[in-house]
């Protein structure tokens, strides 16, 4: 069964509006893991707008599942995550300016930088993830720095979904088949959803772990969190 790993950075956009601690976030990542979910994902960005860099150790405290931190490497961000040490980091391209994530890293042209900073990590005891595209080729220069996982972007998939499903997964599947084949684990995430979740993961094979926020917290908002969670995990079975 794929992973289901609830990104909670919408919760913590909704704590920080009114700057208290409701709703309370470890509670929260508490509760997820409760309800069914098998990792918890966070991503901090540098103005800190939803995830404080605060919240990680806390975080890391209470996470008994799988703890995983997303971001730009920068020596902010490394220094946190090294501090932290979750799971597993999953570097992730985005601008300080960017308002989420849309795009994977040139896994060649930023291949040196790329294989430095995961060293980093695994020497820490982290197991790496490169957030690409669904390139065969970004997926081969992320095995030659030494990942231990990519995450597929899917915001693409998503889009072209409702056009057609078919088409839209086609580079997925050839990707996953490809990193597969180069012994390189896969994970994805980004506007997956009830309506596109389970085609995906049917068509890509081996993909262990799927991130999930905005998505599932905008269902819970009709169905409730932990019924959400039960829908999520029901569609990667």
């Amino acid at each position: 069964m794929t992973r289901l790993s609830v990104n909670i950075n919408k919760i913590a956009l909704i704590r920080n509006s009114r700057g208290e601690n409701n709703p309370d976030l470890v509670q929260i990542a508490r509760d997820c893991e409760a309800f069914g979910a098998q990792g918890i994902t966070v991503h901090p960005r540098p103005d800190q707008r939803h995830i404080r860099y605060a919240d990680l150790p806390l975080l890391k405290e209470v996470v008994t599942t799988e703890f995983n931190v997303e971001g730009n490497p920068t020596p902010e961000f490394t220094e946190l995550v090294l501090a932290t040490r979750p799971h597993q980091v999953t570097l992730v391209p985005d601008s300080p300016a960017a308002l989420t994530s849309d795009c994977g890293w040139d896994t060649v042209g930023q291949a040196a930088f790329l294989q430095e900073i995961t060293k980093e990590f695994q020497a820490a005891g982290i197991r790496v993830s490169i957030f690409v595209n669904a390139d065969p080729h970004m997926v081969e220069g992320a095995k030659a720095v030494g990942a231990d996982r990519i995450e597929f972007y899917t915001g693409d998939y998503a889009r072209a979904y409702a056009a057609g499903p078919e088409k839209a997964v086609a580079a997925h599947r050839e990707a996953a088949l490809r990193a597969q084949a180069i012994d390189l684990g896969i994970n994805a995430g980004h506007d997956l959803n009830l309506d596109n979740l389970r085609y995906y993961r049917e068509q890509v094979p081996g993909l262990l772990e799927v991130s999930i926020g905005h998505a599932l917290i905008c269902d819970a908002l009709y169905f409730g969190l932990q019924n959400t969670i039960q829908l999520y995990l029901r569609q990667l079975r």
